[in-house]
């Protein structure tokens, strides 16, 4: 178990930058496009990787520090988290909460790395980014609170098993929650557009844009990985693998994660981005159905 539990992790970390490549795909066909290459992700990575540095004169040790708990923040969120079957790492009653607060520590340095360059345009992103947050991680509670009422446990490994009910009315809700707040929270359309160089509809990319070098690649590759921890989630609480052994569960997890990934770009492909004062009514929305979700679930109900 200990080797599944160690071949997931590296898996993870290495298929990653994969998930944007499939969406550009995805959308480039849908756009009667040839699109960049699949593995531009990494090519993306390797070229920051061998630039130089370059910080403003305005920023400070939290600025440069910030990328660097963010990649150590991310690689403590892939060791919490179970996939495939082989369990987790670092398991313990409540390490969902665990996950969720290491994600929101991400977040929290991110935003005071964006303010600390003292540009407007980052501190307009960072106030939006806080704002959609505040809305986001509500409905993720309500949403891992529907999995603790439907399992009667506080872990992670218990929450994902893979043992709930496809077709479950409780199932389907949460799992249609959860992939707003993963649209929401890795900042894809129709919440955010990634590919935007318009500073004022910007979230996400405005806060990075004093980052350079490798720096701004730890920074993509947080994102890379943060993308794929959603994607696995919401892909363990709908896929039904109870009953195949360690190796079939994690195969038929990384095929899931893949088809969320075009999922996304499906998503993205046949909507445009909402305007700003629509954002919330979705995360509400999001959050109407988990509540729902949380009515419906118990061990007697649909």
């Amino acid at each position: 178990m200990r080797i599944m539990q160690i071949g997931s992790i590296v898996v993870t970390f290495l298929l990653a930058p994969l998930l944007p490549g499939i969406i550009t795909k995805v959308k480039a066909w849908f756009g009667g496009r040839w699109g960049a290459p699949l593995l531009q992700p990494y090519y993306d990575i390797i070229k920051l990787l061998r630039k130089n540095v370059v910080y403003s004169r305005s920023t400070s040790w939290i600025f440069r520090t910030s990328p660097a708990i963010g990649l150590g923040g991310i690689i403590c969120a892939v060791l919490l988290l179970p996939q495939g079957g082989s369990g987790s790492v670092l398991s313990f009653q409540g390490d969902m909460v665990a996950l969720i607060y290491i994600l929101g520590i991400i977040r929290f340095f991110m935003i005071i790395a964006a303010l600390d360059t003292a540009s407007s345009f980052e501190g307009m992103g960072a106030s939006r980014d806080v704002f959609f947050s505040l809305l986001a991680e509500p409905v993720l509670f309500i949403s891992m609170a529907v999995l603790v009422k439907n399992n009667g446990s506080f872990s992670l490994v218990d929450l994902l098993n893979g043992s709930g009910e496809i077709w479950g009315v409780s199932t389907l809700l949460t799992t249609a929650s959860l992939f707003i707040i993963l649209l929401a929270e890795n900042c894809r359309i129709p919440v955010d557009d990634p590919t935007t160089h318009l500073e004022l509809t910007m979230i996400h990319e405005v806060m990075v844009l004093d980052n350079s070098g490798p720096e701004f690649g730890w920074i993509l590759y947080t994102s890379y990985v943060k993308l794929w921890i959603f994607c696995s989630i919401c892909v363990q609480v709908i896929l039904p693998t109870e009953g195949l052994s360690a190796a079939a569960r994690f195969a038929a997890l990384i095929c899931g994660i893949l088809v969320c990934a075009a999922g996304v770009g499906i998503v993205e492909s046949a909507m445009a981005r909402l305007r700003l004062t629509k954002v919330p009514q979705l995360l509400v929305g999001a959050g109407a159905l988990a509540v729902v979700a949380f009515l419906f679930s118990s061990k007697g109900g649909l």
